[in-house]
């Protein structure tokens, strides 16, 4: 357990890093650790630091050889090698928070899609995956359409020309976050075209996050069912 101290310093300064320890009480969650670029050993000291203080860690985009030596120092660790991520349960579980669905267009957007469930997952929010249900074979979401009982947010993730929001929101009364992938042919161009007709998106309720941002589309989608 951390002391009263410990808990009123709000900055830890670890030379390569300055590690945001008052976040979650200004923003409703804690700092989570962008693994890109950072050695091992450097996302280790960040987590040690942030147990120290009561914070349950949380990193998204681990490389390869990050990932072994972080299961092996924190063994209780969730480890996400699809999603890229590696998370910890809260030391005090709480009941779920509410509900969000996360909805591929295909299988080839799973990567993206499981870094937004990790992310919501460890927001302590209840997910419902729905898979596969792209516009090529629209009845696989009609399909479904149960499955959005009781949801929140939806975050809907789709490549090539980024149709399935724009139909998702059409069948649900609250909000979707479109989160366009890097999939698709040769003008599909690293997922800008998916991008640019989700923003054209005729839906209302759709809003939309950077191309294969999973975490950033089920932190917002988190916050919104945590309300």
């Amino acid at each position: 357990m951390c002391s009263e101290n410990q808990k009123s310093v709000s900055t830890a300064r670890l030379g390569f890093a300055s590690v945001d320890l008052a976040r979650a009480k200004r923003c409703g969650f804690p700092e989570v650790v962008y693994a890109e670029g950072k050695t091992a050993e450097a996302v280790m000291a960040i987590f040690e630091k942030q147990i120290a203080h009561g914070i349950t860690p949380y990193a998204t985009r681990l490389r390869p050889e990050q990932m072994a030596p972080l299961k092996e120092r924190f063994p209780e660790g969730i480890l996400n090698r699809t999603a890229r991520t590696f998370r910890f349960f809260p030391r005090e579980p709480q009941p779920p928070k509410g509900k969000v669905a996360v909805v591929t267009a295909g299988t080839s957007d799973l990567p993206v899609a499981e870094e937004a469930v990790e992310t919501l997952l460890w927001m302590g929010v209840e997910v419902v995956a729905i898979h596969d249900v792209g516009v090529a074979g629209p009845h696989r979401l009609q399909e479904r359409l149960a499955d959005f009982e009781g949801c929140a947010a939806a975050v809907v993730i789709a490549g090539m020309e980024g149709a399935l929001p724009s139909v998702v929101g059409g069948y649900v009364d609250f909000p979707v976050i479109a989160v366009p992938t890097s999939v698709g042919y040769g003008a599909n161009f690293g997922g800008l075209s998916a991008l640019l007709g989700m923003l054209n998106s005729c839906a209302s309720n759709v809003a939309v996050v950077n191309i294969d941002a999973g975490f950033k589309g089920g932190y917002l989608a988190g916050m919104i069912a945590s309300k």
